[in-house]
């Protein structure tokens, strides 16, 4: 069996499956949020009734995180929609924004969106928040009302998006029927170059197969060349199965990945048991592909999805209104060092627009010194706007108050993950997916820029 087979066979109490099985899965963890968690609570009242209890409360994890630092009262309202239920419930993974468990969340606009709005226990992008806080374990199963869900499957473990339906009945049963996926394999090789990120790599996966060429399969990265990537660049690659159609991404378990496990789930008190699932010598693949990272070049996906695949020096005639760095995928703590890498030094000619994906995250950019400044520093200092407000921000657009939205028609280059029409606003602004690095480069230019022409 696959690695994602493995895991479903486990989770479904059974000896083996096979691609095309439809078997009745037991679920480790739900995830939901403040986009869908409202709905979510919504089915589940409506399908076990109003007294109703969860199958696990240790099981349930709520990370508002989306629409959350805008003056909109009904996405306000979403995030005391979420603590009600909570509250209800008794549940004690809720990442709240505020800190009173009895208050209510109304933005404060007239603060501006620079400077922090949030309580002690708010957590940020809920991918990226989710292994943080110690949710994602080796060999388990994870369901989240978000597409993007499957970016925790750089940790070896079987997790997917799905819809407010099938997540209130989770709620209530704590099982999901499933179709076991086919799976794709990745074999990758090699190291990455300078100026090549991990986003390059899913960007030229993708690229290859097309925006629909993983459709509900399972895409499996294994190989001798994982070894020499992070868990940021893993969950990067995970994170954007989904952009190829893909049903869930997933990665062997290896020393890396125990070692960010067990730090983690150690801070945070969550569960520490896990058993990982290892690769079969007769593993059965609907296709297979090797990907050499020493070969690849920072790679651009192009209007108006992501598999609209060029290498970014053949886009350098490509004049951008903005730039911005940010989500699952552009947000984390290694990205800002990549982008703080090719700035240091220089100025943005265009908009640019900063977002770390969890608080964490703006810590340790404004508390990590690179010479006599800050990582925050360097880039306030480049003419980045940078936010404390952790979170989607405009990575899928939001109401139109969202920081870095675009509400005119813009080109603009972005570390985000998807650049479907609208994702980051206006219907007709086109977006560019690239790496940290890249986006970088291209701030500095005021075009699509190779961030190879500004290392050092």
């Amino acid at each position: 069996m696959t690695l994602t087979e493995k895991i479903l066979a486990r989770a479904a109490g059974k000896s083996s499956v096979s691609a095309g099985d439809n078997v009745w899965v037991n679920a480790d963890v739900l995830m939901t949020h403040d986009v869908c968690g409202p709905g979510t609570i919504g089915v589940f009242k409506r399908e076990f009734g109003k007294n109703a209890k969860v199958w696990d409360r240790q099981k349930v994890v709520i990370i508002p995180d989306h629409y959350i630092f805008t003056a909109d009262s009904k996405s306000n309202r979403n995030v005391d929609i979420l603590r009600e239920f909570v509250q209800e419930q008794s549940l004690p993974y809720f990442y709240d924004v505020i800190d009173d468990p009895k208050g209510t969340w109304k933005f404060d606009a007239t603060r501006g969106l620079l400077k922090k709005q949030y309580g002690s226990n708010y957590a940020g992008v809920c991918h990226t928040a989710l292994p943080q806080k110690g949710h994602t374990r080796p060999g388990e199963v994870l369901f989240g009302t978000d597409s993007h869900t499957c970016m925790a499957g750089a940790f070896n473990e079987f997790a997917t998006g799905i819809g407010n339906t099938d997540a209130g009945f989770v709620l209530g049963t704590g099982k999901l029927l499933i179709k076991v996926p086919e799976t794709m394999r990745f074999r990758i090789e090699g190291c990455l170059q300078p100026g090549v990120m991990a986003k390059d790599v899913i960007l030229h996966v993708i690229g290859e197969i097309g925006f629909d060429g993983a459709t509900y399969r399972a895409m499996q990265f294994d190989g001798p060349g994982v070894q020499s990537l992070s868990m940021d660049d893993r969950m990067t690659i995970a994170n954007m199965a989904i952009e190829a159609g893909g049903k869930n991404g997933i990665f062997e378990f290896d020393a890396r990945t125990q070692e960010y496990v067990d730090a983690r789930v150690r801070l945070n008190g969550t569960r520490s048991t896990y058993t990982p699932v290892e690769r079969d010598k007769n593993e059965k693949f609907v296709f297979e592909m090797t990907v050499d990272l020493s070969k690849l070049e920072p790679t651009v996906a192009c209007h108006p999805d992501p598999g609209q695949r060029k290498k970014a020096k053949e886009l350098s005639g490509i004049k951008l209104d903005r730039a911005y760095i940010g989500s699952c995928t552009g947000g984390k703590t290694s990205d800002f060092v990549e982008f703080a890498r090719i700035l240091r030094g220089r100025r943005v000619t265009i908009d640019t627009f900063g977002v770390p994906a969890t608080p964490e995250i703006v810590h340790d950019l404004q508390s990590t010194r690179w010479g006599e400044s800050t990582l925050w520093q360097i880039l306030l200092d480049a003419g980045v706007q940078m936010t404390e407000n952790a979170g989607c921000s405009a990575c899928l657009g939001g109401p139109v108050d969202t920081f870095g939205r675009m509400n005119t028609p813009m080109k603009c280059i972005s570390a985000t993950n998807r650049n479907f029409p609208g994702r980051m606003g206006h219907k007709e602004s086109q977006v560019f997916l690239a790496s940290p690095a890249t986006v970088a480069a291209s701030a500095i230019a005021g075009r699509i820029a190779d961030p190879r022409e500004y290392l050092q």
